[in-house]
């Protein structure tokens, strides 16, 4: 008899200890928190959030054609859309690739397949966040060793591609220079066309952003100050961003 009790005390803890820990974990992904609008940097072509995640069927597939390594799927810690991919640009922002593999690669329609080339992908809105940073406004030299990070980011791949390198390569060079690196990385056919280094009234420049710009977030990733200086806000247009409140 007192085995059955002692068995149904085991049974009553360790019920509890899992009902108890299945509500923490679910606080996790439903909590309010965790599933407010986190506003993520989306593949090319995906489209409006809501039926994105509705399409998407978390494959992967994505992922696995990027020659940059760009895209990350979500996982249980960030919340709604786990498996979801996006793209974190303080790591590693999308290089627009010609024949934008991750939409072709798409099976479900999550990312919109009348996306076809770089001037059709729209992702959201490079803006010069913190100018006060800005090494070009402030006439400082980019720092030693600024591309530790990115060096660091492509080394962690199991595969490295050759367009990495290339980007690698194309980064060295600017230390003790003024900078112009999210000018110059912009990856899109027309460059001019989304970011220029203008002449600034301090006697610095300072990069401009127009309609061309695509919100892949070349920029947010090179950019050398310890936070980035530019950043792309998601699913944001020129217009909503700089034409409606000038």
């Amino acid at each position: 008899m007192a085995k059955v009790k002692t068995d149904r005390r085991e049974f009553v803890k360790y019920s509890t200890l899992g009902i108890l820990g299945a509500v923490l974990a679910g606080s996790i992904v439903f909590s309010p928190q965790a599933i407010k609008a986190e506003n993520r940097l989306r593949p090319p072509g995906a489209v409006e959030e809501d039926r994105f995640l509705a399409l998407c069927i978390k494959c992967g597939q994505c992922l696995q054609v990027c020659p940059y390594h760009s895209i990350k799927l979500a996982d249980i810690g960030m919340g709604h859309g786990v498996g979801s991919p996006y793209i974190d640009a303080t790591e590693r922002g999308c290089y627009a690739c010609s024949a934008v593999p991750c939409v072709l690669a798409c099976p479900s329609g999550a990312l919109d397949h009348a996306c076809e080339k770089p001037e059709d992908i729209h992702m959201g809105m490079a803006v010069l966040e913190f100018p006060d940073r800005c090494l070009a406004m402030t006439n400082t030299p980019v720092p030693k060793g600024y591309n530790r990070f990115m060096h660091a980011f492509t080394d962690a791949q199991r595969n490295v591609t050759n367009l990495e390198r290339e980007l690698l390569e194309k980064l060295e060079g600017y230390e003790g220079k003024q900078c112009t690196l999210c000018a110059d990385v912009c990856p899109i056919p027309n460059p001019l066309s989304a970011i220029a280094m203008v002449p600034d009234k301090k006697g610095g420049k300072r990069p401009e952003i127009y309609d061309g710009c695509i919100g892949c977030g070349a920029c947010e990733e090179v950019c050398p100050t310890h936070t980035a200086s530019i950043v792309v806000k998601p699913r944001v247009t020129y217009d909503e961003q700089y034409t409606n409140k000038s």
